[in-house]
């Protein structure tokens, strides 16, 4: 495990300690999950965007063809 040091306002770390003591864990805790979540959302970010290069209009187009053309079901509309 590592130790930083972070400099926030006063104002966020007012918020983090409520939300912490809200969510009954510690601000260390809220931090690294916020942390987790951030990171996680860009690192799916640079997936998809690498998955996108590889697309294909005539592959997707072709794999559409193949989808039944039927009204979807009422609950899906």
């Amino acid at each position: 495990m590592s130790t930083i040091s972070l400099r926030l306002p006063e104002s966020l770390h007012k918020k983090a300690r409520h939300l912490a003591k809200k969510e009954n864990t510690s601000i260390n805790q809220l931090v690294s999950s916020a942390l987790a979540e951030k990171v996680s959302a860009l690192m799916t970010e640079e997936y998809i965007e690498m998955r996108a290069k590889r697309a294909s209009k005539s592959k997707f187009v072709k794999a559409m063809k193949k989808v039944v053309d039927v009204e979807a079901d009422e609950f899906d509309k």
